[in-house]
């Protein structure tokens, strides 16, 4: 078995492309952020193969400070390539503040790192992963219409992005770079509103894009405005409209929010997997 750090990131998705691209939809956080890292968006990513015998076992890529994302390709050899891998992270002193994986995945890593390294994890977030090839036609909607985000909303989109880091108990992001952020969102028209008599009342954003699906992510609804059914009918709508560029749409949900799951399986969303968010206790 061959653990290799790669520099190059074309040398890297020459590797780990094709596994990605047949389960497009189960690994496209991996897959879309291997895109941006060809894209340039990142600086200093970190991307890892286990190899044996021009067999591939094991994927792992990074963009701190965002979660080191592992993925196993071959399950059967998995007990092995955590001991290697940890190993490896271990000597070539790689600083890891999460990871991200299919649950099972993630905690028998996690158990393993804990040994060697004496630190624990915790959950950030428990994660269920859907998909979505059709809206459900006799949804019922919530009043009002969607349409995209422009200049002029920047201002609340950036306080709804620091609200729905508080919701969901993700690391506060500074307020110059969620401007930088949302600025760069509404150019590339990525974010969705629901408006109803002139008020704006939820959002989504689209994210990641891969050949043939695109991720759901960001949707908030402020508190005044819960229990309208707004999240809902914005996410519906914005699938909708996603849909006809995109074979299908995927999204991650909170499982300890059965609100939350309830609505997107109302739409049509399917459970692909499930997924954890661990970080590492210092």
């Amino acid at each position: 078995m061959n653990f290799q750090q790669y520099e190059n990131v074309q040398d890297f998705a020459r590797i780990v492309t094709p596994f990605l691209e047949k389960n497009e939809d189960k690994f496209s956080l991996f897959l879309g952020v291997l895109h941006r890292i060809i894209e340039g968006q990142y600086e200093t990513p970190f991307m890892a193969t286990i190899e044996e015998e021009g067999e591939l076992l094991a994927i792992f890529q990074m963009t701190p400070p965002h979660p080191l994302n592992i993925i196993f390709v071959r399950e059967n050899r998995m007990e092995d390539s955590i001991a290697l891998s940890i190993n490896e992270l271990v000597k070539r002193a790689i600083p890891i503040h999460s990871i991200i994986s299919v649950k099972e995945w993630a905690y028998a890593f996690a158990d393993k790192w804990k040994e060697k390294t004496g630190q624990r994890f915790s959950v950030l977030m428990d994660q269920g992963l859907y998909r979505l090839d059709k809206v459900v036609e006799s949804l019922e909607m919530s009043p009002g219409t969607w349409r995209y985000a422009t200049d002029e909303d920047g201002v609340l989109i950036e306080k709804w992005y620091s609200l729905f880091e508080e919701d969901t108990a993700l690391p506060r992001t500074l307020p110059l770079e969620i401007k930088k952020r949302v600025k760069a969102m509404l150019d590339a028209k990525e974010v969705f509103l629901w408006e109803n008599e002139g008020k704006i009342v939820s959002m989504m954003k689209k994210a990641r894009p891969t050949a043939n699906g695109v991720t759901v992510s960001l949707v908030f609804t402020p508190k005044e405005e819960r229990k309208k059914g707004y999240a809902r009918t914005m996410v519906a709508a914005g699938s909708r409209e996603l849909l006809k560029e995109f074979q299908f749409c995927v999204l991650y949900t909170d499982m300890l929010n059965p609100t939350s799951n309830k609505i997107y399986q109302e739409i049509g969303y399917q459970k692909l997997i499930d997924s954890v968010h661990l970080g590492i206790e210092k």
